[in-house]
């Protein structure tokens, strides 16, 4: 597979995202805050990240877990994390996600945040999710909408919505880059694409609790923000600029 198809620049050109260690915290302790309430205590669980970046959150998920691997692409982001981020119980590798070498069923916990669209094939991202999740296996999954106003790296408005070439043009004209990597999926394209697990959503139940679930940093309890934010959902789910799922593996392997 050519480096065109694979994002593998993707540290450099996003350097403020990437290495930005508060906010790659504070998205950590959502995820935690989410998976324990979901499945409880998680400190005998084997874990899975995929997307690791540098390892700023990997860090924190290790605290919580039994044993944890943690895989990126991005060969910088990955060799900055193993020397600044590093637990006893925490392993890094370079990996692309659509090829992961791990025997089946390795992992009761995969974490997947913001990576479908980064990849080139997604169906296969999420076929290798399922192959390494043991029966009854949980996968927390974050997922940008194709249909959001404001594109979420480049924050540029319809950049994911427009056709790819001209979205192309779009980033070269305003100096952003030079070619868009990011296929990004409508709510329906997403339901499809986890079709083979049981779907919790958890979308609105943080912005009813952004306390409960470490998303006081984007929403508070009680302010106008959130009361619309409520309704926007409830009246546009679909527009919604992005979905929080826990995807269940089914109890029994298929």
């Amino acid at each position: 597979m050519s480096a065109k198809e694979l994002q593998l620049g993707f540290s450099q050109a996003h350097r403020g995202t990437v290495f930005n260690a508060k906010a790659r915290l504070q998205k950590a302790k959502k995820v935690i805050a989410i998976l324990e309430d979901n499945l409880g205590e998680l400190s005998h669980l084997d874990l899975l990240e995929i997307g690791s970046a540098a390892g700023y959150g990997s860090e924190y998920f290790a605290e919580h877990f039994h044993y944890m691997v943690a895989v990126d692409v991005d060969q910088p982001a990955t060799q900055h994390a193993h020397h600044n981020n590093p637990a006893q119980n925490l392993s890094y590798g370079i990996m692309d996600a659509q090829h992961l070498a791990f025997p089946d069923e390795s992992f009761d916990v995969v974490i997947c945040v913001h990576v479908y669209e980064h990849v080139p094939d997604a169906k296969r991202l999420l076929g290798e999710v399922h192959r390494l999740l043991r029966p009854g296996g949980t996968c927390y999954f974050a997922a940008g909408n194709r249909l959001a106003y404001m594109e979420p790296h480049y924050k540029l408005p319809l950049l994911s919505v427009i056709p790819k070439p001209i979205s192309h043009l779009y980033l070269r004209l305003l100096g952003r880059g030079s070619y868009y990597y990011e296929n990004h999926r409508t709510l329906w394209g997403l339901r499809r694409l986890v079709s083979s697990f049981d779907v919790i959503d958890y979308t609105v139940d943080i912005v009813k609790e952004p306390d409960r679930f470490q998303a006081i940093d984007m929403l508070q309890p009680g302010s106008t923000k959130q009361k619309l934010s409520l309704l926007f959902l409830k009246l546009a789910y679909w527009l919604c600029p992005t979905y929080v799922w826990l995807l269940r593996k089914q109890a029994t392997s298929e």
